[in-house]
């Protein structure tokens, strides 16, 4: 059994917590990023042209073909915020946060892996798969952020955090890489546009769960487990302890502020990653810039490699100008990404514009969400760290639900993308507003002083 107490800081846990990212964020990249949203608008379109409106039909309700992913996104975060507090209450009590990590890891990785078999009318299927993936993989990655407070020190919390996004941008850009080659050369290889893309679709899975052994090898449980008093079960206990929990929340009121402001504006980065894909390969005369998938891949792998580079200058731009003011520079330059995906990217050289657009995209993307998860873990009380995150990871990576709702029904009330790219500003703006308010260092001693009392 592993010691109760182990110590922070050290190097080989450090690199097993850091190999999840690597591991799961090819689900972000090569599932949600780049292939899984235009494949299910591909196969939802063939389906809507029976119809005079151009909308597909799911259970009678019509859907945009462009639209379907983004609604998809929304639900599982629904459920996300139905879940995942009650699931961190009960990882909180049990002290069972590693194995609950690799159950919906592995579960979620499962998901991934069967969009293989997504072709033709079970476009539908691909929808539900990602559902369940994306709902797993939020559950999971509350516990992975939850280790962020033991692992690393107080002082080492940013450049630990940092280092975690940065390995993840380079694993996912690593499978992405050879999805890339793969996709490139599948005509020559004898292989169906389709059926490289459920290839690829499938390796996510697949590679999310390999290399997770690394992260179960090195990864150390904290503290015994607890065992259950008498006619309770953990999902009643979970209920009990969340509600405590919530009831306590009146002595935090900065790290409320704090979620207010990371809810808006990760909502806005959220939605960008996920409807960046679709909105770069629709056809131009629906706000699109018609970009061929190989070249769109091409486009998201570079973002990959720059954001591996952009995470961990982030870490070091905190340590120089402080975490909440490195947020606030990350939000000025997503505003101006929106900005100008309106305004510009000209029919005539969209391919071009997109590369440099994409390039402030990778200079802020893992920079923004390293130091807000850092940032974050400062006003976390000891003891409740998968609860408060599972606040947290409520609006996390690919898992907001206000954004994408909002991306699709623009879209599909103005028939264009750009106005729906447009609307996302709002998430940013607030972000940008609200920030300012939180009083970090009132947040970190009201922690302390929690601690002290209830010691």
């Amino acid at each position: 059994m592993a010691s109760p107490e182990p110590t922070p800081n050290d190097k080989r846990e450090i690199f097993g917590w850091a190999m999840y990212d690597w591991a799961n964020s090819a689900f972000s990249t090569t599932v949600g990023t780049v292939f899984l949203g235009p494949y299910l608008a591909s196969l939802a379109t063939e389906a809507a042209r029976p119809y005079a409106d151009g909308l597909a039909r799911l259970a009678g309700i019509p859907i945009a073909p462009d639209s379907f992913l983004p609604y998809c996104v929304s639900i599982s975060v629904g459920m996300q915020v139905l879940f995942l507090p009650i699931l961190g209450a009960i990882a909180d009590y049990s002290h069972l946060r590693k194995r609950m990590m690799q159950f919906f890891a592995t579960f979620g990785a499962l998901a991934a892996t069967l969009l293989f078999f997504v072709q033709g009318d079970l476009w539908w299927l691909g929808g539900l798969l990602f559902i369940l993936a994306n709902l797993s993989f939020g559950a999971a990655a509350v516990f992975y952020n939850a280790y962020l407070p033991d692992i690393a020190s107080e002082d080492q919390r940013d450049s630990v955090s940092a280092y975690g996004w940065a390995m993840g941008y380079l694993g996912g850009g690593a499978l992405l890489l050879f999805n890339l080659i793969f996709y490139q050369f599948r005509e020559t290889l004898g292989v169906p546009t389709g059926l490289a893309v459920r290839i690829n679709l499938a390796s996510a899975g697949l590679w999310w769960m390999g290399f997770s052994f690394f992260t179960w090898a090195r990864l150390r449980s904290r503290r015994a487990r607890r065992a259950l008093p008498a006619g309770e079960n953990y999902l009643s206990i979970g209920f009990k302890q969340l509600r405590h929990t919530i009831g306590e929340l009146k002595h935090f009121p900065e790290t409320l502020k704090y979620l207010l402001a990371y809810f808006l504006y990760n909502d806005g980065i959220q939605t960008v990653i996920a409807v960046a894909a679709t909105f770069a390969a629709a056809p131009l005369a629906r706000g699109g810039l018609e970009i061929e998938t190989g070249m769109l891949t091409i486009v998201i792998l570079l973002i990959q490699f720059v954001a591996f580079f952009g995470a961990l200058f982030w870490g070091k731009l905190a340590g120089w100008i402080g975490a909440k003011q490195a947020i606030l520079v990350s939000l000025v330059i997503w505003s101006g990404v929106v900005i100008y995906a309106y305004v510009g990217l000209r029919p005539e050289t969209r391919v071009t514009e997109f590369f440099i657009l994409s390039g402030f995209i990778a200079l802020v993307l893992g920079g923004s969400q390293a130091i807000s998860r850092s940032l974050f873990a400062q006003m976390v009380p000891q003891g409740k760290e998968a609860e408060f995150y599972s606040f947290y990871e409520i609006s996390e990576r690919g898992t907001s639900w206000i954004g994408p709702f909002l991306f699709g029904l623009m879209n599909q009330v103005f028939g264009n993308l750009r106005p729906a790219i447009l609307s996302l500003i709002f998430f940013f703006i607030m972000g940008l507003i609200l920030l300012p308010f939180v009083n970090v260092k009132k947040g970190i001693d009201d922690v302390k002083q929690y601690e002290r009392q209830t010691a």
